[in-house]
């Protein structure tokens, strides 16, 4: 049986009441998709234009090569966020492995908080790198810009504990590394 409650938590509000009680009208809606552990005639027209949706894709990726690369591109993006993810939350190999506990959505939050504020840090400086490499007189084109992901991690330490230190308010950045320079 399909799980209508989970598909149908996106729509719009249709009825006045809706506006109020959003739980209660979506209720109402799956009420209408199925009767008892049945589908209705709507609910089965849905699930009928689902399976055309599905096979119109379908028939798409086997035929287009853009497509595909548009989907892969997609997937990579994921797995890459969900890789930073792992690494960031790496005590018991990133997983958890408890049912719900109280302040678990806490912990979760924090995640995504620091996930972010990786995303955000990378993205800063990759623009000020990109910059600095423009005005030496190198061109960036825009397909390396396109590839550029601010999902790369390897070069942070996730391991210790690091000082939270106040900017100077000037918005100005550390400078970068030279890669000529010898290694400290």
């Amino acid at each position: 049986m399909t799980d209508w409650a989970g598909r149908c938590s996106g729509a719009r509000y249709s009825r006045p009441g809706c506006r109020a009680s959003p739980a209660g009208c979506r209720a109402s809606r799956c009420r209408l998709m199925t009767s008892g552990d049945r589908m209705t005639g709507l609910g089965d027209a849905f699930a009928h234009y689902g399976r055309i949706f599905k096979t119109l894709h379908l028939l798409q990726f086997i035929d287009s090569e853009a497509y595909r690369r548009m989907i892969g591109v997609q997937l990579n993006i994921g797995e890459g966020c969900h890789a930073l993810g792992r690494r960031i939350f790496f005590g018991r190999l990133g997983e958890l492995r408890h049912g719900y506990r109280d302040g678990m959505e806490d912990q979760l939050g924090a995640l995504g908080m620091a996930l972010n504020s990786v995303v955000w840090w990378n993205s800063l400086y990759m623009d000020a790198a990109v910059k600095e490499l423009e005005a030496g007189g190198v061109t960036v084109s825009k397909y390396i810009r396109s590839r550029l992901s601010p999902l790369m991690h390897e070069h942070i330490n996730f391991h210790g504990r690091f000082p939270i230190v106040r900017s100077h308010g000037d918005g100005s950045l550390r400078a970068l590394r030279d890669p000529n320079a010898a290694e400290q």
